[in-house]
């Protein structure tokens, strides 16, 4: 039977050593103590030490996720989590790669093997610009970032490095091929939108294609492209389709100005790829999509909530990624007002909202789950630390109109 929490092996994957699979799994146990054994600590500390001494120094409580961090970064407690949850971290990525180096050779050979079994095109622009906000430091601390640099052009060591290393990221949470994300807005789809029947599908920002094969089984006649501007993750991608048995395309592009021509798609998804960006690029993007659809076409782009649905020290806890963890877009991307971007770009107004694509990882575990105990958006309660705060992935979906 399938373990729901632990990574399905596939031929794009390093066998382990029985001590790299107990490093690996120290690592994801580590962060599982962070956010279990650690985090709830920081609720009493705060309360009875931080927002006193915040108080009695500004003549006012903390009001903001600003005013809390600032109450807090010096605490010896909050130190000693946020230390050890960056160490985690590192350690995650130290934990795999010596799994990946080992088996480099091997996993090059897969890597041409499985993607031959792919028919999906393959495009690898020779030359191509990787946006700065991507380029410019390591994402989430991983070694080498998304994009590599021009060696790593023909080489899917990235792309190993990441499929793993995002399951341990998430102790397990996105499932047995990590790509809980994917899972959930397709069950969100089938179980609203039952009669939409997309015939071609973009994935942005589809790294190594995780999320991005949920569509070409849920929708197994639509062509389906993934899209990232990291070219060791799409020729990952490409191979890891193979050996999973689908038949999808993967190409090096921005999502802000894609190669793509005017109104060729009925559906363009995105998986965290906007708190990835920039406040630069997310409006260049909502246009993409916007250009990128067919009249009647849907755009859903699947990340974290914005933060005017949390209390502020939700927010705080949520924020560090922002502060240590390589992700400079994450705390500003949920200030932004994503709905007034949408309409900007020209999509039906009426049709712009946000709602709530429960995880699939969780409704395949629950016994006797059913459809009416998906929980809403207006229903949730976020617990800070969560993986998926308030058990679901919030989901942006606007809708391109007929007349467009």
């Amino acid at each position: 039977m399938l373990n729901t929490f632990q990574q399905q092996f596939h031929a794009m994957l390093p066998s382990l050593s029985p001590e790299e699979a107990s490093r690996q799994e120290f690592a994801k146990s580590l962060k599982h103590f962070v956010q279990q054994g650690l985090l709830p600590g920081l609720t009493p500390v705060y309360e009875g030490r931080a927002a006193p001494e915040f108080a009695k120094k500004n003549a006012r409580a903390p009001q903001s996720r600003h005013d809390i961090r600032r109450a807090m970064v010096t605490d010896p407690y909050f130190r000693h989590y946020a230390a050890t949850n960056r160490i985690s971290q590192e350690m995650l990525w130290d934990s795999v790669i010596d799994s990946v180096e080992r088996e480099h050779d091997l996993l090059q050979s897969h890597a041409e093997e499985m993607s031959a079994r792919n028919t999906g095109k393959l495009v690898i622009p020779d030359e191509f610009e990787v946006p700065r906000y991507v380029s410019a430091l390591d994402i989430h601390c991983m070694p080498g970032g998304y994009a590599g640099d021009e060696s790593d052009r023909d080489d899917v060591s990235l792309g190993v490095l990441y499929d793993r290393g995002v399951y341990l990221y998430s102790m397990g949470y996105t499932g047995p091929h990590n790509d809980d994300m994917g899972r959930s807005v397709c069950n969100y789809l089938k179980r609203n939108m039952p009669e939409f029947k997309p015939k071609r599908i973009l994935d942005m920002g589809c790294t190594v294609g995780h999320s991005t094969l949920p569509y070409k089984e849920l929708f197994p006649e639509a062509e389906v492209w993934g899209i990232d501007v990291g070219g060791p993750m799409v020729r990952y991608a490409h191979a890891r389709a193979g050996a999973l048995g689908f038949n999808v395309n993967f190409a090096q592009m921005n999502a802000e100005h894609t190669d793509f021509e005017d109104g060729s798609f009925d559906l363009v998804v995105s998986h965290i790829l906007l708190h990835e960006t920039s406040g630069k690029a997310m409006p260049k993007i909502f246009e993409e999509c916007f250009r990128l659809l067919r009249p009647g076409g849907l755009m859903i782009h699947a990340d974290l909530p914005p933060f005017d649905l949390m209390d502020p020290f939700t927010q705080f806890i949520l924020d560090n990624e922002t502060y240590y963890n390589n992700e400079p877009f994450w705390g500003a991307m949920r200030d932004l007002d994503q709905i007034a971007l949408a309409r900007k770009a020209g999509f039906d107004p009426d049709t712009i909202r946000f709602d709530t694509a429960p995880m699939a990882v969780m409704e395949y575990a629950e016994a006797g789950y059913s459809a009416e105990s998906a929980t809403s958006v207006a229903e949730r309660e976020f617990t800070a630390g969560e993986f998926a705060p308030g058990g679901g992935w919030e989901v942006l979906i606007a809708q391109k109109g007929e007349a467009a």
